[in-house]
């Protein structure tokens, strides 16, 4: 038996899954407004440069990650085009079908699949791209998540990791402060769940900084790893290759 965490608490890694699970099943309704809230809108800025960085052509095959609203899959499925295909994934019923039902309505039409990213469904070398957004400090094994983006990476393939990180150390007392102070407080009004964003603040603490997710990366096999910091560090998007 092991131990992991769960925002600042320890749990058997058994239960994690199902303690995640249980935030997003509450949030999921909530999910869009309350990104806007908690980054004032600068997640839509975040995704937008990492669909740049991404280089996606079309004809290209893409998995996005713990897609959930789809806002990913939906830029990806605009750059490879009708000849190219986007797969949209998440371990969260609630957060894929909001995701998959949302670009619907849009007039987008994506395979979508119920998986976890620790053992993905998919063969060897079967993607361009894989990417993943705001997902991986929620994953109990998240060197297996890495291991498994690689996996199905076709040689020449990119991996995108999106997610908050260690910001600018000068900032640090500010950014606590929202963070601990404000988010939960919001997440309570909007979303009527102060606790599942209390524990989205504590999980962002305990998520590897830029460094370490690097060498984590490069330990699943992916190489020339390098990463952007955006908005001071708050976020840091990771692209690796597979060769």
């Amino acid at each position: 038996m092991a131990d992991t965490h769960f925002g600042f608490t320890q749990v058997d890694e058994r239960e994690k899954a199902a303690k995640v699970a249980a935030v997003f099943d509450s949030v999921a309704s909530r999910y869009d407004i309350m990104n806007d809230f908690m980054s004032l809108g600068m997640h839509r800025l975040w995704k937008r440069f990492t669909l740049t960085v991404a280089h996606a052509r079309p004809g290209e095959h893409i998995l996005d990650l713990a897609s959930g609203s789809g806002d990913l899959a939906r830029g990806f499925a605009k750059q490879v085009g009708d000849s190219g295909q986007v797969v949209m994934t998440d371990i969260n019923f609630a957060m894929l079908s909001r995701g998959r039902n949302r670009l619907l309505d849009e007039g987008v039409s994506l395979p979508a699949a119920l998986c976890d990213a620790e053992s993905l469904p998919f063969p060897d070398n079967s993607f361009d791209c894989v990417s993943l957004a705001f997902g991986l400090r929620n994953m109990t094994h998240k060197e297996r998540a890495l291991s498994e983006m690689q996996r199905v990476l076709k040689p020449g393939g990119r991996a995108l990791v999106l997610e908050f990180s260690r910001i600018w150390e000068p900032l640090r007392p500010l950014y606590d402060a929202y963070s601990f102070n404000v988010i939960p407080k919001v997440g309570k009004w909007v979303a009527h769940d102060e606790a599942s964003y209390q524990y989205l603040a504590e999980s962002i603490r305990m998520h590897p900084d830029q460094e370490t997710l690097k060498s984590m990366m490069e330990a699943a096999g992916l190489e020339s790893v390098n990463w952007f910091n955006l908005s001071a560090g708050v976020v840091a998007l990771h692209r690796g290759y597979k060769f």
